[in-house]
């Protein structure tokens, strides 16, 4: 009942165990806060490696931390860690749902997507001074038709959790979050994902997801979530917007040409 993470101590206690995997935790401030209370009542855990990948400049893991509390019940978190921030040192990041994790895995970098080209109006290729001009036509890409399957998935907590992550000044207000409050059903569309040349001659990742909540009214409500490295230090940051439009034009915005 040891922590794969750390094998020389088998006999680690639960406490000590939960204080290290929330302290190395990037995100440990997104856990809702009464997993964090009900943590504090743990009184034996159990961790597995539950996937793992590695290639010649990327490696990941996945591990399944399940926890006996004094209630009698069972609580669960998964741990990514991966290399994929700009120093390639290990970062981690914890998740209560499996399903989040694994959109998480879906959004690490993996290089330029086959298949994406782009021509001149003239039928000419780009070339090198055409950066802006191609940056351009890949944002505009067009989303590919795809079935909408909601998921009846606690969606009010997972509307709430986007909001909370978002560091726009322009990200969607009270009046949208109260009606988030009433979803039941979420379904999520990556529209867009590339690495692309900023300012400083280095690359930065842009990933946009459609959030899409089904409504108790019947309704649909869209948030549209762009995460991004283009910032001075090359961290992760992540913006959200009530427009596929506002979206767009914020990624078109943070892209600079070499």
């Amino acid at each position: 009942m040891n922590d794969p993470q750390d094998p020389s101590d088998p006999y680690e206690t639960t406490e000590t165990h939960l204080e290290r995997l929330l302290g190395r935790a990037l995100n440990s401030f997104d856990l809702p806060d009464s997993v964090v209370e009900r943590l504090q009542t743990a009184l034996a855990h159990s961790s597995a490696l539950h996937s793992s990948h590695h290639s010649a400049s990327l490696h990941r893991t996945t591990h399944r931390h399940t926890y006996l509390l004094a209630d009698g019940s069972a609580l669960t978190l998964w741990e990514l860690v991966h290399n994929a921030g700009r120093d390639g040192t290990d970062q981690h990041e914890l998740y209560t749902e499996e399903s989040d994790v694994r959109l998480a895995v879906s959004r690490l970098p993996s290089g330029p997507l086959p298949g994406w080209t782009a021509e001149r109006a003239d039928g000419r290729g780009f070339e090198e001074d055409d950066d802006l001009e191609l940056m351009a036509a890949l944002l505009a890409r067009p989303i590919p038709a795809q079935p909408r399957m909601y998921v009846p998935d606690n969606s009010a907590d997972h509307a709430r959790r986007v909001l909370r992550r978002a560091e726009n000044a322009d990200r969607p207000g009270e009046r949208t979050a109260r009606r988030l409050r009433l979803a039941f059903a979420h379904h999520i569309t990556q529209a867009f994902g590339r690495l692309c040349p900023v300012e400083g001659g280095r690359d930065a990742g842009f990933t946009l997801y459609e959030h899409q909540f089904l409504l108790l009214d019947g309704s649909e409500v869209s948030l549209w979530e762009v995460e991004h490295t283009a910032t001075p230090d090359g961290r992760h940051m992540c913006e959200v917007y009530e427009s596929e439009r506002a979206a767009r034009e914020a990624m078109e915005s943070r892209a600079r040409v070499r």
